[in-house]
């Protein structure tokens, strides 16, 4: 009887560990190309992007002319988040044909 139970804690213990081990990360990040030309543009980007489904993390680079999004693609697609920035009236392209990154 002592060596079931043992074995029975043991189980549970290793189930326990199993559980609590991450998944791989489910996120992915782009960079786009946007036609913004002031603060202004960077902060309506931020503003209204930010609340995008999906997108949990952003880089506005008002320098540079880019935005970094980092997002998960179970909930949005590059597609989606592009025509999102568009619609706020910026010319919008994939940094350097870069492709997505985990």
């Amino acid at each position: 009887m002592k060596v079931f139970i043992i074995t029975l804690v043991m189980m549970l213990g290793l189930g326990m560990t199993i559980q609590a081990q991450k998944p791989k990360s489910d996120k992915e990040t782009i960079v786009f190309d946007v036609s913004m030309t002031c603060e202004n543009c960077q902060k309506r980007i931020e503003k209204n992007i930010a609340f995008e489904k999906g997108v949990t993390d952003m880089k506005v680079d008002l320098a540079n002319k880019t935005v970094q999004i980092e997002y998960k693609p179970s909930q949005t697609t590059v597609e989606k988040l592009q025509a999102a920035i568009v619609k706020l009236g910026y010319e919008v392209k994939i940094h350097n044909s870069e492709q997505k990154t985990k």
